[in-house]
């Protein structure tokens, strides 16, 4: 589909179904994560692809909705802050802007495939450091469930464009 109908067309998915996830749409949304742009080009990210049947007791852990485990995959966005891009003037450090632009590339290409996700932020990094493993310096930024839908979007509500565009200055 076009980016116009993409964007109007992706919404949070908070229901799936069991079907599986073919192989090979996983792997067309997990190379629109690895084309996604970062700073300098650095890719101070790592995607982890956990598998969710017979986890959803440990998965809950990390995020406690039902709905979190409830799609055949689990995607999670790390970054490595030590290998991002650093800004200069501040020492703003990029690892979380690059894993962010990772995962909306993540969620764009899997509702163009037809697949659900949505963003959870909300989770127990202390909890997914755990379950994941995670070594350290690796720090997890977002999940997103990965499957097919079982619920239907909601009218998208978004403030009006005037409400969020400055030209020239504020």
């Amino acid at each position: 589909m076009d980016f116009a109908t993409l964007i109007h067309h992706r919404y949070s998915v908070r229901a799936y179904r069991p079907t599986p996830v073919e192989e090979g749409k996983l792997a067309q949304v997990l190379e629109a994560g690895r084309l996604a742009p970062t700073a300098a080009n650095r890719q101070p990210v790592q995607i982890i692809v956990i598998h969710t049947t017979g986890r959803a007791a440990e998965l809950r852990r990390i995020y406690h909705r039902e709905w979190f485990s409830q799609a055949p995959l689990l995607l999670c966005v790390c970054a490595l802050p030590g290998q991002a891009w650093t800004r200069g003037h501040d020492g703003k450090c990029y690892a979380d802007v690059d894993a962010a632009i990772v995962m909306d590339h993540l969620t764009l290409a899997a509702a163009d495939l037809g697949l659900g996700s949505c963003w959870v932020a909300a989770f127990d990094p202390a909890a997914a450091r755990e379950v994941l493993g995670l070594p350290p310096g690796v720090e997890p930024i977002a999940f997103a469930p990965l499957g097919y839908p079982a619920d239907a979007p909601g009218p998208k509500l978004r403030k009006p464009l005037a409400d969020l565009v400055h030209y020239e200055h504020w």
